[in-house]
């Protein structure tokens, strides 16, 4: 085929979905990198919902359209559920699983080379360890993500990620500190702790331990840490200690919850472990070790058999529990999980709920980014002079010359337009 496209002289790396993937795709990076694929581009896919397996396949046609000559290797969640989908697309070259991808000897093998194996998925329900991986930084990133913890051992009746990422399994809290440490001595201002179901860190590990002792012990151990920030939490499972962890003003302000639903019948049949009480009293005692904490949540509108007072109670829930920032999914019904065999709303109701919610999260972000005007803060650079505050307030800044990415500049905070503050220097 001729092209006037120029070969890539090493691995592009395209990466979909969420932290931990980001993560991820940097360990990829260097065993391809390593390996000496060139002229390769790596797709991690996402499979949380099926825009996101949509996502991944426009991603993958579009790699291939702009470089007609490259090879397509697709990994991540949605290629280890369903390879024969991503196989079968004539723009792919390799499909490989979960646990593969972070295999380096996957990357040198023969086979991926020469194309003797064109999918390399094996069931991960089988693993039952994850190992830290060291790496130097996180390429075009602010801050550096750390795995501490990988799969679930919950079966939430709409969740498929399970199935892409195996049961949960920790890594030894002596490998997150070594990996941390590292990362700092790179010069890395902010760390942040990922994994899919990060509050059942240590439950596999001797003695289990839970996340709160690990944090505990980064804080103590790597004094020179400036900013420890914590992904993801399930509402039900935070520890005493990771409670205690938050009055140390070197973790970061803000906390992200798993909430999914503000009524407790859907939650039920979410088959989650807590309730809107349960959400309501975390909230309030999280304000009450750190004021000036901010939180943010993940809704799913358009449940099945959700009904207009059911979700008025999660419209309401961003009130209750002060929610600063909302992740608004519309529920889209994934193959093989019970929720998709329950009764489903019509599309459009989903659409038009999940606006509604949207709204609602952009009042209160709002309200929330209207107590910052006025106040001066360090912002963490970030790139194109934007930024964000510790409690993920994100920042434009105005007027700035020579701002460096991963370093913090005081602001002042003059206005803010809705979406962010805007900055001037201090």
């Amino acid at each position: 085929m001729s092209t006037d496209t120029k070969p890539l002289v090493s691995p592009k790396v395209i990466t979909l979905g969420c932290r931990l993937n980001s993560y991820e795709s940097e360990v990829m990076r260097g065993h391809a990198e390593k390996a000496g694929l060139d002229n390769t581009v790596i797709i991690n896919t996402c499979a949380v919902t099926a825009e996101a397996v949509r996502t991944a396949r426009q991603t993958i046609r579009r790699a291939k359209k702009d470089n007609p000559d490259v090879e397509i290797v697709v990994t991540g969640c949605a290629a280890q559920i369903n390879p024969g989908e991503f196989a079968a697309m004539p723009e792919v070259s390799r499909v490989i699983g979960n646990q593969e991808k972070m295999d380096a000897g996957t990357w040198s093998s023969p086979a991926l080379r020469h194309g003797e194996e064109k999918v390399l998925v094996n069931d991960i329900m089988s693993v039952k360890e994850t190992a830290g991986h060291l790496i130097d930084g996180m390429e075009g990133r602010a801050r550096a993500y750390v795995q501490v913890q990988n799969g679930c051992d919950h079966r939430c009746t709409f969740c498929i990620i399970p199935y892409g990422r195996g049961n949960s399994r920790s890594v030894p809290a002596g490998d997150v500190v070594s990996m941390v440490r590292r990362l700092v001595e790179t010069g890395h201002y902010e760390i942040v702790l990922t994994g899919v179901d990060l509050t059942s860190w240590g439950a596999d590990l001797p003695g289990q331990p839970q996340l709160g002792n690990l944090v505990q012990r980064i804080l103590k151990l790597i004094p020179e840490l400036k900013q420890l920030r914590i992904s993801s939490i399930d509402a039900i499972e935070m520890d005493d200690a990771l409670f205690e962890a938050m009055s140390d003003p070197r973790m970061a302000p803000f906390m992200h919850l798993s909430l999914q639903h503000g009524d407790n019948l859907i939650l039920k049949r979410m088959k989650r472990r807590h309730s809107r009480e349960d959400a309501i009293e975390l909230a309030g005692k999280l304000r009450q070790i750190r004021p000036d904490v901010a939180l943010g949540a993940d809704i799913i509108a358009g449940f099945p058999t959700e009904t207009e007072a059911a979700f008025e109670n999660s419209i309401r829930l961003v009130e209750d529990c002060g929610l600063a920032f909302l992740h608004v999914f519309p529920y889209s019904p994934r193959p093989g999980t019970p929720a998709a065999r329950m009764p489903q709303l019509e599309k459009a109701l989903i659409k038009a709920r999940a606006a509604r919610l949207r709204d609602a999260g952009a009042a209160a972000l709002s309200r929330h980014l209207d107590g910052h005007v006025g106040q001066t803060h360090d912002v963490l650079v970030e790139q194109e002079a934007n930024g964000r505050l510790g409690d993920f307030s994100q920042v434009s800044l105005e007027g700035f010359q020579g701002l460096e990415a991963g370093r913090p500049v005081a602001a002042r905070i003059v206005s803010q337009d809705g979406r962010k503050l805007i900055g001037e220097p201090a």
